[in-house]
Order: structure tokens, then sequence, then C-alpha cells
């Protein structure tokens, strides 16, 4: 449980310093806003170029993979659903199906790898997944619902290709596919920049915490216990049943699509809620909220099939 817990442990940490400079206001009013538009148009799109260009692009044809499409796609499925009959809106809908669904693969994903999976290499084609389909269709729905059916078609359908998260992940499937190799004066600038990624997010989370509302408690309330149920529980016993019962996979196999379903959502879904001004404290407390209670569903899922 190693793992587990210095996941949680770095993460609790960085957030608490942001909240201290929320409460300090060391960063002025608009600090968080500053930090989310570096996260968004800056360091994540170089964090995800740097990453995707050297993966090994053979994973996405994994049956582990095809669970964690499957489990993803009946989490956010259901949420949709839901936010179709409530009428919650396209854009409030999208960012709580997402926390639903998206799962902390990054930051949290791989040192519970590491110390739980013993392999890091195992969160890859979730990440790969969730950078190549996930967000660039979440942000293409979030893009297009903000501006409803304005501007000629051509402009409509270059969409993704004009956002730079779903830019900068695109570019680096794309040199992965070729084979290139990129050299060290182009990617080491890149790398630097992109470590400012989760730094960035987790200290805006902070800061975001400062006076808000205890989290299930606000006018989100329904969305947010929504998405924390499938989330925390729905995603991680979807990805089971069908791993065991449609894939046969058993011992390790299994554990690592549980594991990896069983993880929280991923915190720079705060930077999408807030990029776009939609559904942010939803997307606020679930995160929190799914965070918070990953950490026994996680140890549940160790002791039962580790």
């Amino acid at each position: 449980m190693q793992g587990v817990l210095t996941g949680f442990a770095v993460i609790a940490v960085v957030i608490g310093v942001g909240f201290v400079i929320g409460r300090r206001g060391y960063l002025g009013e608009h600090g968080r806003e500053v930090l989310t538009k570096l996260a968004f148009h800056v360091a994540s799109p170089a964090l995800l170029f740097t990453t995707l260009a050297e993966a090994d692009l053979s994973v996405i044809f994994s049956s582990r993979l095809l669970v964690t499409a499957l489990s993803t796609a009946a989490a956010a499925g259901v949420f949709v659903a839901v936010g179709v009959v409530r009428r919650w809106g396209i854009g409030r809908t999208t960012i709580g199906a997402l926390c639903s669904s998206y799962v902390n693969a990054g930051n949290l994903g791989i040192p519970i790898a590491v110390y739980v999976l013993g392999d890091a290499s195992l969160v890859a084609p979730v990440l790969l997944f969730q950078v190549i389909a996930l967000t660039p269709i979440a942000l293409t729905i979030l893009d297009l619902s903000g501006r409803g059916d304005k501007g000629p078609l051509w402009r409509r359908l270059i969409t993704p290709l004009r956002n730079p998260i779903a830019v900068g992940s695109l570019a680096g499937v794309a040199v992965s596919a070729s084979g290139l190799t990129v050299p060290g004066p182009v990617m080491d600038p890149l790398t630097l920049i992109g470590n400012m990624s989760v730094p960035a997010v987790l200290l805006a989370f902070g800061i975001s915490l400062c006076g808000s509302t205890m989290p299930g408690r606000g006018t989100d309330r329904h969305p947010v216990l929504l998405s924390v149920a499938l989330k925390s529980v729905g995603q991680p016993v979807v990805a089971w049943a069908l791993a065991a019962g449609v894939f046969g996979l058993r011992g390790e196999p299994l554990l690592d699509v549980v594991v990896t379903s069983a993880l929280p959502a991923a915190q720079n879904l705060f930077t999408y809620a807030s990029r776009y001004r939609v559904g942010e404290a939803l997307a606020r407390e679930s995160i929190l909220l799914s965070t918070v209670l990953s950490v026994p569903v996680l140890v549940v899922v160790a002791a039962l099939l580790g």
C-alpha cells in the first residue's frame, strides 16, 4: 500500500500549498486563472507531446485497454443519460461525464503502478486512450457547445486542431508513429516546460478550494454525487466484470485493469472546466471526493485481487 499512500501524500501536499497561496493572496486575485491558462495552453500540451512522442503505440491494441475503454464508456454513458433527462446542459454534462470516467493516470497513476503493480508502463494504455480519444472528443464538445452552431462547417470540423491539448497529443502520436527521434535541443525545453503542468494544475486546484463550500452540498450536489459514485464504484466494478467475465483475465492482468479503473478523477479536469467556465464547482468537488474515496477503494481492490 506504499504506492497508494505515497501518491496521495504528494498530491495532498501540493494542493495544500496551493490552498495556502490562495488564502495568503500571494499570486493576487487572478493567480488561479493564470495557472490554469499556463497549464492548458502551454505546459500540458508540452507534457503530452513529450510523453506520447516516446510512447509505444502498440499498447493501444491490448485487451486491457479495451476493458478500460468499455468501462470508461459505461460510466460516462450513465452520467450523460442522467444529464440529458435532468437537463443539466451540454457543457455541465460533459464535465460530469469526464469526472465519472477520466482517471488520474499521470501524477497518481504512475506511483501506484510502480509500487502496487510493479510496472509504471501499465498506465500507458490508459494515458494514451484518454489523451488520444477521450480528451479531444470532450474538448471538441465543449468548444462547439460554447459557440453553438456559429461559424462555417469547415471551421467546426477542425475544432480539435485548434485546441492546444489536442494538438500536443496528436503531434506526439504522429512523432511516435513515424519512428522519428526529436533532437535533444528541441525535446529538452519541451520537457522542462511540460514539467510545470502537474504542479500548476494542483496549485490552481488548491487555490480554488479557498472559500468553497463543503463538497456535495451545493447546487451541484446531485451531479457531484452521481459522478463520484460512478468513478469510485461503478467504473471499477464494470472493469472487473468485463475483465473477468468477458475477457477471462486472471491474476495480475485483472488486478491491473481494476486498479487503473479505480483511480480517482484527474485534476486536469478542473483545468478544462475553468478554461470553458462551465461546471467548475462540479469538477472541483467531484475530484476532491473521488480522490478521498479512492484510498479505501484501492486498498480493498489490492487486498481482494492482489
